[in-house]
């Protein structure tokens, strides 16, 4: 599994949302992204790729294309790869 199907999956599995709308999905946009969606979400993606992520990036990660770059710029994990 690449780390763009661990990354979306970590989204889909939290939020039950389909593939597509994964691109322009934020914080609170939906209903299931709320505070307790949104620590399900953070203990997805720590899960998927074995981080554990600060206090500070899980409070900024806002929206999809962000949280991309936390992973890529914090924790060395590429998602576009």
């Amino acid at each position: 599994m690449t780390n763009l199907e661990k990354y979306d999956k970590a989204f889909i599995d939290a939020f039950n949302v389909a593939a597509e709308d994964l691109p322009n999905l934020k914080y609170q946009d939906i209903a299931a992204w709320d505070s307790v969606g949104h620590m399900s979400l953070m203990a997805n993606i720590e899960d998927s790729f074995d981080i554990m992520m600060e206090v500070e990036d899980i409070m900024d990660f806002s929206s999809y294309a962000h949280g991309k770059e936390i992973l890529k710029a914090n924790y060395e994990v590429d998602i576009e790869a």
